[in-house]
């Protein structure tokens, strides 16, 4: 009988115990997500954990819209920024303090690598997901920030506008604050873009550009 007592015992002090970690774990929880409830930045600081994915391939609507770019001109997205260039895209809000700041770390080194390039063979450019705040002279300011040179072009516009150019090119959420870190690199005259999810280093997005170069060379017989 009293090794049933005790048995009895021990299962209810187990059980206990049980309880209790799964009430931290409960209460852990719950303050992780209030945490990330406070924080509009704490997606971003997720991604930032996570590593880089090897390029796809992917489809773009292009929808050559009229935006205006960082010195307040109006240009038309496709006819006038893209037009048959090779294209290295990131997206991008100002007023981000995580993720944004990395991306247009990476896209310095890119443009310091693309050399006399920039501009002429690729352009850059870097979108505004936050159209709202995101004007023309913070775009500037911005960008000033990033050493960007000519053919590094940013982008804004229109609300409305935007999103439809943003949902075009796979990068528009309902909350900008929430969408995700990625580069897209593509070629403008025959169609072809790749997707880097993450923080592709500058090497991997060079490495694309050349791929795309190559067979430009290869189609025109040089």
């Amino acid at each position: 009988m009293k090794i049933i007592e005790k048995l009895s015992l021990l299962l209810v002090a187990s059980l206990l115990v049980l309880n209790l970690q799964a009430a931290e774990s409960d209460h852990e929880q719950h303050q992780h997500d209030a945490a990330g409830e406070d924080d509009p930045h704490a997606q971003h600081k997720a991604m930032m954990n996570k590593p880089a994915e090897p390029a796809e391939t992917t489809r773009v609507d292009l929808l050559d819209h009229l935006l205006v770019d960082q010195h307040g001109a109006e240009v038309k997205f496709v006819s006038d920024v893209i037009a048959d260039r090779i294209v290295v895209m990131d997206f991008i809000y100002t007023t981000c303090t995580t993720v944004c700041p990395v991306i247009s770390a990476v896209f310095g080194q890119v443009q310091n690598k693309l050399g006399d390039r920039l501009g002429d063979d690729v352009v850059m450019v870097s979108v505004s997901v936050d159209a709202i705040r995101d004007t023309p002279k913070r775009l500037e300011a911005y960008s000033k920030m990033h050493g960007a040179q000519p053919g590094w072009i940013w982008l804004t516009g229109n609300k409305r506008t935007m999103d439809e150019v943003l949902n075009g090119l796979g990068a528009y959420t309902p909350n900008f604050e929430d969408h995700p870190s990625m580069v897209l690199v593509g070629d403008g005259q025959n169609g072809e873009w790749s997707r880097f999810y993450g923080f592709p280093n500058p090497d991997r997005i060079m490495g694309q550009v050349n791929v795309l170069q190559a067979a430009r060379n290869v189609a025109s017989g040089g």
